[in-house]
């Protein structure tokens, strides 16, 4: 790599993710603290360990030519998929998810899936560019993103697979598939949660208030009102064939996604686990189970109310020093932040999460090749989705969902596969002018 080419680096981009990192260690440090003075774990040397890793390998990035890999994307992605299966079938369950052993090392092979899975949906994207039959386009860029999110999801990982839908979304979107096919996905989507969440609002939030909502998980009614509304699309789709009227489509539309919504909602009834729909009852109301699992939201919103507009101090902070809130050094980090730096603290991540999002459009926006904008796509929709997903849950406004915070929360795999992505980005923004 030429001086020249080193120089082209996007520093506000490098040094944004860093300082996240840096402050990530210094709340891993003060969430192992206790009032006493006594360190209870060493979570944050190893933390260091992995920041310095993923330094180095962010910038060995940025001066590798991301293009060289073109032609083995698919080799990236089939290989993934194969250490996700035996990840499943041979892999070690522990903390919500399953990890791979090599040695004394265990990493999650679901953190970097998502990049592979970036990649490869990139290069497919950049392949078909020129196809004008958009709609295959879009079913395959769905089965290339659904193999490895069905695969995490049972591991079960809820808070990963999640994350595939809005790499999707976003890297079609920016691919220039058609916009009603994208929002047929992020309406069906929508749907599908709402319908899950309904009936359970309804059993122990509203106490019986709206019995009808009790229909969309009677397997009868659902399967009926599937097969009634899949005729009213499949009429309206010859309609629309036959006499070429708008009205005809948007019917056929329409019924598709609330058929699609209706059948994803009750497999998602079935498919989750107890501690899941759990984590969905207490979203809509903590105090349902204070001290199981509503504990997690109500001591994460206490810590943030806590720490007013400027924070208590540095290692200073009643709930992370006395270890009330779970998990405080990985999933809920930024209540730990938010008590001991207050407002300031919790603004000031939020203001380097968007100088990394808006760095990433700008890049994704200048770039010349349409394979490392799909690329960059595909990561400002994984990192935009991990901080509004993680700060939400730890402010009560999003069901917990396991979702770390990148670059802040503990966790070699979730950082380096961060990591990693900040140098391909960095790859992208050297070469943006090159063909």
């Amino acid at each position: 790599m030429r001086l020249r080419d080193i120089l082209e680096i996007d520093f506000f981009l490098l040094l944004s993710a860093f300082v996240l990192v840096i402050v990530g260690i210094l709340f891993i440090y003060s969430s192992a603290m206790t009032p006493a003075g006594t360190l209870l774990s060493n979570e944050y040397r190893r933390q260091m360990i992995w920041a310095s890793a993923g330094l180095v390998i962010a910038l060995v990035m940025a001066m590798f030519n991301y293009r060289r890999i073109y032609d083995f994307t698919i080799y990236l992605y089939l290989g993934t998929l194969i250490l996700l299966m035996y990840t499943l079938v041979l892999g070690w369950a522990g903390q919500g998810t399953r990890w791979l052993r090599i040695g004394g090392i265990a990493f999650q092979v679901s953190e970097f899936a998502k990049i592979t899975t970036i990649v490869f949906l990139a290069w497919f994207l950049d392949i078909t560019k020129r196809n004008r039959r958009t709609f295959i386009r879009f079913i395959v860029s769905c089965m290339i993103v659904l193999v490895p999110m069905m695969m995490i999801l049972v591991q079960p990982d809820l808070g990963t697979a999640l994350v595939y839908i809005p790499i999707l979304l976003g890297m079609t979107f920016i691919a220039g598939i058609s916009l009603k096919y994208v929002v047929f996905l992020g309406l069906t989507i929508a749907l599908a949660g709402m319908f899950l969440v309904l009936p359970l609002w309804q059993t122990f939030i509203a106490n019986n208030a709206y019995p009808a909502l009790m229909l969309l998980v009677d397997m009868r009614f659902v399967i009926a009102a599937c097969l009634v509304l899949s005729l009213i699309a499949l009429i309206s789709w010859f309609g629309f064939l036959r006499f070429h009227k708008p009205h005809f489509f948007w019917i056929c539309y329409i019924a598709g996604i609330f058929t699609f919504s209706l059948g994803t909602s009750y497999a998602a009834q079935r498919i989750l686990r107890g501690y899941q729909v759990m984590r969905l009852i207490v979203f809509m109301d903590p105090n349902i189970d204070p001290r199981g699992s509503g504990w997690h939201i109500i001591q994460s919103i206490t810590a943030i109310g806590s720490g007013g507009f400027f924070g208590r101090g540095y290692l200073q902070g009643t709930q992370s020093q006395f270890h009330f809130l779970p998990e405080q050094s990985t999933d809920f980090i930024f209540a730990i932040l938010s008590e001991e730096w207050g407002f300031i603290g919790g603004i000031s991540v939020f203001i380097l999460f968007m100088i990394i999002s808006l760095r990433l459009i700008r890049i994704m926006r200048i770039t010349t090749d349409t394979f490392g904008a799909n690329i960059v796509a595909g990561l400002v929709s994984m990192f935009a989705f991990h901080f509004f997903i993680n700060v939400g849950m730890t402010m009560g406004i999003m069901p917990i969902t396991g979702i770390p915070l990148l670059f802040v929360s503990y966790g070699g795999s979730a950082l380096i596969s961060a990591m990693i992505g900040i140098g391909l980005a960095l790859s992208v923004h050297v070469r943006r002018y090159q063909r």
